[in-house]
């Protein structure tokens, strides 16, 4: 069972709640969600929220949005088409070679151009276990909104197992808008760094306020929350740096002010 989080964290309810007191808006519960009483303001309310989690994940390159996933490949077939919605982009694959659920071996394959792929292993005559892998994009007439096609060389001989590394986008807080969840879930930027998601909607909600330019009102508002939010950024960076053992001399220690130890 999951240990309760060690900060004050941000329920969907919550974050609509203290948007409303840092905005100045009244909020009102219905239904065991809250929303704000100003219709526009509420309209508005989904793009804020994205303006920030999207924003927050862009900054920085949260562990947590690591996933992997299983696929197997189609013998003849070079090209591996994996969903839009399973990563936002990959980093790496492996062959594997499974007994039963276990792997017993793993080859990595080593990213190159399609050009590459295209002029070494163009045929069925070179099929092989994959080696090398390019992004060649989604198929034609799909928009960009069906998969992430990966071109494979050599040929596949065979329906191997295929594991892919990659980053996903993390859910948004947005999904737990009804009875009950509102109150009582969490996503990890709303656990883990509230402050971070607050001054980011803010930024967000001081356009809505017409506050965001030389010619509003309260012009230094919008600076004044990005500058907040650009403190409290470098603060998440490193610490999320040391989360993934990419900190000094690759630890997972913060940089020291003194020592300076070897990589």
């Amino acid at each position: 069972m999951a240990s309760a989080p060690a900060t004050n964290p941000l329920s969907y309810n919550a974050y609509v709640q203290q948007l409303g007191v840092m905005a100045v808006e009244l909020t009102a519960e219905a239904t065991g969600v809250c929303s704000f009483v100003n219709a526009n303001l509420q309209t508005i309310l989904p793009n804020a929220l994205n303006y920030a989690e999207l924003r927050i994940q862009r900054d920085l390159d949260f562990l947590n949005a690591k996933a992997s996933n299983s696929y197997a490949l189609t013998a003849g077939a070079n090209v591996l088409s994996i969903p839009i919605n399973d990563f936002l982009m990959l980093e790496t694959l492996e062959v594997t070679q499974n007994n039963g659920s276990q792997v017993v071996n793993s080859t990595p394959l080593t990213p190159v151009s399609k050009e590459f792929i295209q002029n070494c292993y163009s045929g069925a005559a070179s099929a092989g276990t994959p080696k090398f892998f390019a992004m060649i994009g989604d198929n034609f007439g799909d928009g960009g909104n069906a998969f992430l096609n990966v071109l494979l060389g050599p040929v596949p001989n065979f329906a191997y197992p295929i594991r892919a590394y990659g980053v996903i986008r993390l859910p948004s807080l947005a999904k737990f808008a009804s009875n009950g969840p509102a109150d009582t879930s969490y996503t990890f930027i709303s656990q883990f760094l509230p402050d971070l998601l607050m001054m980011a909607s803010m930024i967000y909600i001081t356009a809505f306020q017409r506050n965001f330019s030389a010619t509003s009102d309260d012009p230094a508002m919008g600076q004044s929350y990005e500058k907040q939010y650009q403190a409290l950024r470098l603060g998440a960076i490193s610490e999320e740096n040391r989360r993934k053992f990419n900190e000094s001399a690759w630890s997972s220690m913060s940089t020291p002010v003194s020592a300076t130890p070897v990589r």
